[in-house]
């Protein structure tokens, strides 16, 4: 059965934003959830948890920073990006990539399972960053009514994610979106340009920027 999710308003502020319990992560009920800005994180011994926290971390496609040393490894590099060549590979490259101050990772099997069905029906999408044949870098996200939001990022190579990210910003700025909802502020993504905003003004923003006919991909 399908949920049903409460205003994201009435999330619990007490509880990082904590809005629901329950729930699989179908492709219904991720594209119902993304729609409102909310999303899934498990937490050990809870059922699935969905989220819609009250600080917000965007990227303002218009406020993108490309220091000078990423900018000289964009353009001397040799790695071919591409979308959506292998959302799987990406998704489970994420899963492995050692987080800094955290044990495991929040992508779980059953995760795995949802995002995937979610890009078979279009919803979610990767970018991959290539070295010849071997997988280097990426990124992985979803995409409801012409929003994007940033799921995961991965390298193998130094700034092999940060040349996924400027290959989705492009993208996106040229089919006219303003910015990407990265859920949470990292200092990789603050080194980007990224910023937080309230709970508010992230759905005031998500508001105005939802189309049905924006394509993303």
């Amino acid at each position: 059965m399908p949920l049903s999710f409460p205003s994201p308003t009435a999330a619990r502020d007490d509880l990082d934003g904590l809005l629901l319990l329950g729930g699989q992560p179908t492709v219904e009920n991720l594209v119902a959830a993304y729609s409102q800005g909310v999303f899934p994180w498990p937490v050990p011994g809870w059922p699935l948890a969905w989220f819609c926290p009250p600080r917000r971390g965007i990227l303002r496609l218009a406020s993108l920073h490309v220091g000078r040393s990423l900018a000289r490894a964009q353009r001397q590099s040799l790695w071919r990006i591409s979308f959506d060549e292998a959302f799987g590979q990406v998704m489970r490259a994420c899963q492995a990539q050692p987080r800094p101050g955290q044990d495991g990772t929040w992508i779980t099997p059953q995760l795995v399972r949802g995002y995937e069905a979610l890009h078979a029906a279009g919803h979610a999408h990767s970018v991959e960053v290539w070295e010849g044949d071997e997988l280097v870098g990426g990124l992985y996200g979803v995409a409801v009514q012409g929003v994007f939001a940033g799921e995961s990022m991965f390298h193998h190579r130094p700034n092999a994610s940060k040349l996924a990210v400027l290959a989705l910003a492009g993208q996106l700025r040229m089919r006219g979106a303003s910015f990407v909802d990265i859920q949470q502020l990292t200092p990789h993504m603050a080194a980007l340009g990224a910023e937080e905003v309230s709970r508010d003004e992230f759905l005031q923003m998500l508001s105005a920027e939802q189309s049905a006919t924006r394509h993303l991909f």
